[in-house]
């Protein structure tokens, strides 16, 4: 690998450890210790959850209508804005100001994943960018690893600001190696004709929109609740951290490995393979409460998520290659879509019914609809596709 290469593919995992596996998922398992300190209702985390995937949706869908003049800057603007409401959710004590934090820092997580992505992406192979989209995990995992550690004194506040430092030197590096100076851009070679296969790459496009918005809805409720779930379920101390460490454990290799899969089975079976599994990692938990079905379904959720993504992504990228920020753009505001109307519905249902059943079936059938799609509504299109290219 060449050096520039090297460091553009470091600093892609930085950005996304700052903006998706922090700025995003550290919510989780800091909740526990936010609702044991009577702060919040499984409602109240449902709302700052939805809050956060609106500005998620935002980010997404503006960056499909814009013309972006300095990626570099907007980059930056992005890291910044995720490392101050990390940093900021430590300083405030009211669900007003902690809706408005969550929805920036959805906002800005959104702007560094689309625009890293298309900065990254430009250079890498396609076992590369499953190293890339990998940072996701690693920033879970450094999560549950700095949560337990920042928590030593039941302090949620100095939870938050501990991992608003950590975000400020990996959102520096990240920058530093993102910079436009640093970046030369793969010249594309001429794209494919696609005005004979219009209706049939926009019936691809349309079921992998639906699978991955699908994806969003179901996958965000067990993103949400798995570790205040897991608290209900065992008194192993520490599962909650234990747990969202296997999370991110499983999550860090898994794009390469579901990448190296899919040059064998395409990506429609192996997304299809992927979520299936998924949809199983949701349920096991809840009908089979126990320590192990905990662990069996973090592992099983933390190995598919951004495998799905990556996946969803190189497909989407595939179809249309010229287009690959607002491509990205668009299958993002489907996923934030669904992410936005997941805690919503899965905080009612928690805090109606005392029990995390109902949501995570619900979320589990969801992600197995989304499964089914591809096939069904795809079906031997993309083969059809390939064979004119």
């Amino acid at each position: 690998m060449e050096r520039r290469t090297l460091i553009v593919l470091l600093g892609g995992i930085a950005a996304l450890m700052v903006a998706m596996g922090i700025g995003r998922f550290a919510f989780t398992p800091i909740l526990p210790m936010m609702i044991d300190h009577h702060l919040l209702s499984a409602a109240g985390a449902g709302y700052l959850a939805s809050s956060n995937y609106l500005g998620y949706l935002i980010g997404a869908f503006v960056l499909t209508l814009v013309q972006v003049r300095s990626r570099s800057m907007l980059l930056f603007s992005g890291l910044i804005v995720c490392i101050a409401t990390t940093w900021g959710m430590g300083l405030f004590h009211s669900l007003d100001a902690w809706l408005v934090l969550r929805f920036l820092s959805g906002l800005a997580s959104a702007i560094v994943f689309v625009i890293a992505s298309s900065i990254v992406l430009d250079r890498l192979s396609a076992l590369q960018a499953g190293i890339f989209y990998g940072g996701v995990g690693a920033g879970i995992l450094l999560t549950g690893l700095s949560v337990p550690l920042l928590a030593r004194n039941s302090d949620w506040t100095e939870v938050w600001k501990g991992l608003g430092l950590i975000s400020l030197i990996l959102g520096l590096a990240a920058w530093y190696s993102l910079r436009e100076r640093h970046i030369v851009t793969q010249t594309l070679s001429p794209s494919h004709d696609h005005a004979h296969h219009s209706s049939a790459f926009r019936r691809v496009l349309i079921c992998l929109m639906i699978s991955y918005g699908f994806e969003g809805l179901g996958y965000i409720v067990t993103g949400t609740y798995l570790v205040a779930f897991a608290k209900s379920v065992s008194n192993i101390p520490n599962i909650a951290s234990i747990s969202w460490i296997l999370v991110g454990i499983a999550a860090t290799p898994s794009c390469v490995g579901w990448s190296m899969l899919a040059s064998r089975w395409g990506k429609k079976w192996t997304l299809t393979v992927a979520m299936l599994l998924q949809s199983i990692g949701i349920a096991i938990p809840v009908l089979i409460p126990s320590s192990t079905a905990v662990f069996a379904g973090a592992i099983l959720f933390g190995v598919t998520f951004m495998g799905i993504t990556t996946l969803s992504v190189a497909f989407a990228k595939d179809l249309y290659p010229k287009n690959n920020r607002k491509i990205i753009g668009l299958l993002t505001t489907f996923f934030g879509l669904g992410q936005i109307i997941g805690p919503l519905i899965g905080g009612l249902l928690i805090s109606e019914n005392g029990s995390y059943l109902t949501a995570l079936i619900g979320a589990a059938f969801i992600v197995f609809l989304g499964a089914l799609s591809l096939p069904l509504g795809i079906g031997r299109t993309d083969q059809q596709l390939k064979q004119a290219k």
